[in-house]
């Protein structure tokens, strides 16, 4: 048991790049509500010596907090691992909880070479990535809507809605090739969508979100001004919904959900097939 309050260490530690080990790790760790840690990614941990580093950074975070740090690991060598679980920590190992009950039902021994989730596919595969990313950008926040028609999806909102990191995550995961449109007050005076929007209605998807957090968002950035002020972003958000409804657009609030999410409530909403690498 540890105070309450008290931030619980946590470490990702990873042969390749850590992804693997920080995502299951953030996904398993927010299953406890109310839990509050502090993570450090320990990436490229490969050899014996950066293991005994990691051993160091690990003992001396459970001596300086009093908690025992909880460790997720994907380790390519057991000898690593077995040094690894010495430390003062609970040590979680990826490969070692999960490979040898696959071995066993495929009959076969893994390679349990790490980082091949994250290892460069075909080049039609990245292609397809950076095409996808390049897209996203070149048609961000209405910059160029002259290949709307190429897109798998638009997205439209007020702005700071988070239309942005919504779209370029999706290009970069999935290859997904999204644009994005900012919904002024001309657009919602109109009481319909802009016209160049109207071909691609099928492949539409709204994001509105809670005026007061639109309000903090847009502080931060331009602190004091109309854009910012509650009075605007309640406006905003409410003729957004109008036309949204209007339109029979389907729209989600991104008030309190992750990039993650939004992203795949509007892959399942629109039945826009995940490109998987």
């Amino acid at each position: 048991m540890f105070a309450k309050g008290a931030k619980r260490p946590v470490f990702f530690v990873s042969y390749s790049t850590g992804v693997t080990a920080e995502t299951l790790g953030h996904a398993l760790l927010t299953q406890f509500e109310g839990l509050e840690y502090q993570g450090t990614t320990l990436p490229f941990a490969d050899n014996v010596a950066k293991i005994k580093a990691a051993m160091v950074q690990i003992n001396r975070a459970a001596a300086e907090r009093g908690l025992r740090p909880i460790v997720f690991a994907t380790l390519a060598e057991p000898m690593l691992y077995e040094m690894l679980i010495s430390s003062n920590a609970f040590v979680l190992d990826v490969f070692n909880v999960f490979l040898p009950p696959l071995e066993a039902e495929l009959s076969r021994r893994s390679s349990h070479a790490s980082g091949r989730s994250h290892a460069m596919a075909s080049k039609v595969e990245y292609d397809s990535r950076i095409g996808a990313i390049n897209f996203a950008m070149q048609h961000d926040d209405g910059a160029s809507t002259r290949y709307y028609q190429d897109a798998d999806l638009v997205l439209i909102g007020v702005s700071r809605s988070g239309k942005t990191p919504t779209c370029l995550y999706l290009a970069l995961q999935f290859a997904v090739h999204a644009a994005n449109y900012p919904i002024t007050e001309e657009d919602v005076g109109k009481l319909s969508l802009p016209v160049f929007l109207k071909p691609v209605k099928d492949r539409i998807y709204g994001l509105t979100i809670d005026p007061q957090r639109l309000h903090q968002i847009r502080t931060k950035r331009l602190p004091g001004s109309q854009y910012a002020s509650l009075a605007q972003c309640q406006k905003e958000v409410q003729g957004a919904e109008r036309l949204f409804a209007d339109e029979a657009i389907p729209y989600l609030s991104t008030t309190t959900i992750s990039i993650e999410e939004i992203g795949s409530r509007i892959l399942q909403a629109l039945g826009i097939k995940r490109r998987l690498f």
